[in-house]
């Protein structure tokens, strides 16, 4: 059961990301009900469950303002992209605008494997083209579910990651779109989290069960708390649970 992971961290609640051995408060357990159409990716049951608290906590608020997410790690093969990739896809069952989930990690993409599809025509070229955004970016398994690659990057491409380029077409993105989920390096690789999440709705940060280490975290923390980037959640990701899952659920 490697792939469960619980949520940590709530607006406000900044001490809940550092005690990653307890439970989540008991408001984060409000069960969600997916609607009909089941995902195509990879879920099992607690796993649904935890994703779809997720997308609930985080584009099911009361005034419904968070339309554009960065998802990060701390360390690469925090499973970010396979998080990503789901809620994605939950979201997707759960709301009629359109989604589209944009790989930004151009030196190790990775979104479109979750997807099992090509990675030949993406983000890279969108930032060196011409043309309307919707055109680099493929339709997947909902139609209101749409992914935007790594592409075909080289040398300069990680720099116009943080060029006025990019600016320009992620503002296009939100105009596009009624959800960007942006597929993030982590932080070990580069501090592209920070600069995507000014330009976003906030951040949320995935963690690694026995490995993640807590004083790295609260660096990060402050970070995007000294350059004003909203933090929106933390899920521990990879957790592994001694007791099975039938008799877990009844605890």
């Amino acid at each position: 059961m490697s792939r469960n992971f619980e949520l940590l961290y709530q607006m406000n609640k900044t001490q809940e990301i550092l005690q990653t051995d307890s439970e989540p408060a008991a408001e984060t357990l409000v069960p969600v009900e997916v609607t009909a159409g089941a995902p195509t990716l990879e879920l099992d049951g607690m796993a649904r469950e935890e994703i779809s608290k997720l997308v609930q906590r985080l584009f099911q608020t009361p005034d419904k303002s968070t339309r554009h997410v960065v998802f990060t790690g701390m360390d690469s093969g925090d499973g970010c992209s396979w998080i990503c990739s789901r809620v994605g896809e939950i979201l997707a069952a759960q709301v009629a605008g359109s989604i589209c989930l944009v790989d930004c990690s151009l030196r190790a993409p990775s979104l479109h494997r979750q997807f099992r599809v090509e990675n030949h025509y993406g983000l890279a070229d969108a930032l060196t083209g011409d043309g309307p955004i919707r055109q680099y970016a493929r339709q997947l398994s909902r139609p209101n579910l749409w992914l935007l690659s790594g592409g075909a990057a080289n040398e300069g491409s990680q720099t116009l990651l943080t060029s006025d380029r990019m600016r320009a077409r992620i503002a296009e993105l939100r105009t596009e779109f009624n959800y960007v989920l942006m597929d993030v390096a982590s932080f070990n690789v580069s501090n592209h989290a920070v600069v995507f999440g000014g330009l976003s709705d906030g951040v949320v940060l995935v963690l690694k069960a026995n490995s993640t280490r807590r004083d790295v975290t609260r660096e990060v923390m402050q970070q995007l708390e000294a350059s004003k980037v909203r933090l929106l959640g933390a899920v521990l990701n990879q957790r592994t649970f001694p007791i099975p899952e039938r008799i877990y659920n009844k605890l």
